[in-house]
């Protein structure tokens, strides 16, 4: 909202700097950054008193983590607190994309705090069930992908008239969210017309799931997540300004742009829950954090018509998902597993890789299937 003193700039000069998405970027991570390291302390410290004994380490799992026994979860409610002012804060309130991610965000977010309190309460490993989970998931993603076909097809919402026009406008006239394209094929574009709803959904809550299975390590998911957003921060600029959409070949978004700000306000608030996620880990991020932050990608990856992209950039969360899908169908099909353990980050740890070594090496992976993303930009 900060973006209104840029009206001042006339009588001010140096506000003028709040119309740019870079400057408002940059303060959205600072923001955020600053709100996670000055309230982090105080909500570990709650958290801790309310959890007790913290979310229970499985005994089957890798026996190196039942030192963590005791380290409190749902950390992701700082991260989602930091991100959602920042983004309030920096970000243009009229761009409707802004708050359909954010409505992504908050929903997974709830879903995933729902699921850590009944592990917490129970002291069990079963929470929310999976199918009524999948089922909450998939409505709020369907919900938001009919509200990206509203904003596409009618275009800046300015007054209560104009919102309920909005909210018919996939009914009236074309809208350009439905259409589908391919990295590196310049002009191959599918109108998936009203299948972009399962689709888009399907794209958002297979990131916020696939996100949730790499949360096993201290420190492993948040920095990929981070990778993640800052390169879709840079295609989210490009893909919101016409000239540079148009020189590049990808689809023209507006009010998309403003999505950089919010991947900026990610950015800060993971820096500094990682400050606090560091092994050995203070907080876990629990199903509250990594819900939300891959709902938020899925969405925001769906919003810049970049889903197929997403699956390059976020490869090492595919790797993760995959490496169950194939460890649960293998052994019902054979009783053998493919794995020693699933996810994939596990298998390593019982080869004899220590954990901050596949922490690392992970990160790596993530840093170079971003760059690999970034390609498609321009290799059509």
């Amino acid at each position: 909202m900060l973006i209104w003193l840029a009206a001042l700039s006339h009588h001010i000069g140096p506000l003028n700097v709040f119309r740019y998405i870079t400057f408002r970027a940059a303060g959205a991570t600072a923001t955020a950054l600053a709100f996670v390291f000055f309230f982090g302390p105080s909500i570990i410290a709650s958290l801790r008193i309310k959890q007790g004994k913290g979310q229970p380490i499985r005994a089957d799992g890798p026996q190196s983590h039942l030192a963590k026994r005791g380290t409190p979860t749902m950390g992701g409610l700082m991260i989602i607190a930091g991100l959602t002012v920042s983004t309030v804060l920096w970000a243009n309130p009229r761009s409707a994309y802004v708050w359909i991610v954010l409505f992504v965000t908050l929903g997974f977010g709830a879903i995933g705090f729902y699921d850590d309190y009944l592990k917490v309460t129970r002291q069990s490993h079963k929470g929310y069930s999976g199918r009524a989970r999948l089922s909450a998931e998939a409505g709020i993603a369907m919900l938001a992908a009919y509200f990206m076909m509203c904003a596409s097809a009618a275009g800046p919402v300015t007054g209560l008239g104009d919102f309920f026009a909005a909210l018919a406008a996939p009914f009236t006239m074309a809208a350009p969210a439905t259409k589908l394209a391919a990295p590196f094929i310049h002009g191959w574009i599918v109108d998936l017309s009203w299948l972009f709803l399962p689709f888009a959904g399907f794209v958002i809550v297979g990131a916020g799931n696939a996100v949730n299975l790499t949360d096993g390590l201290d420190g492993l998911a948040i920095v990929p997540v981070m990778i993640a957003s800052a390169t879709f921060a840079i295609i989210a600029y490009l893909a919101g300004n016409d000239i540079f959409a148009h020189y590049l070949g990808i689809n023209y978004v507006s009010g998309a742009g403003e999505l950089t700000v919010m991947t900026g306000a990610m950015i800060g608030a993971g820096l500094g829950f990682l400050w606090f996620n560091a092994p050995p880990a203070q907080i876990f991020m629990g199903d509250t954090g990594s819900l939300a932050l891959g709902g938020m990608l899925g969405a925001i990856a769906v919003a810049i018509k970049h889903e197929i992209v997403l699956a390059i950039v976020g490869g090492l969360f595919v790797m993760e998902a995959l490496s169950v899908i194939v460890q649960v169908a293998s052994f019902k099909m054979t009783v053998k597993r493919v794995f020693k353990m699933a996810p994939i980050h596990h298998h390593f740890e019982q080869l004899g890789w220590a954990e901050p070594q596949v922490v690392v090496r992970f990160w790596i992976i993530a840093f170079v299937l971003a760059l690999i993303g970034l390609t498609t930009l321009k290799v059509r």
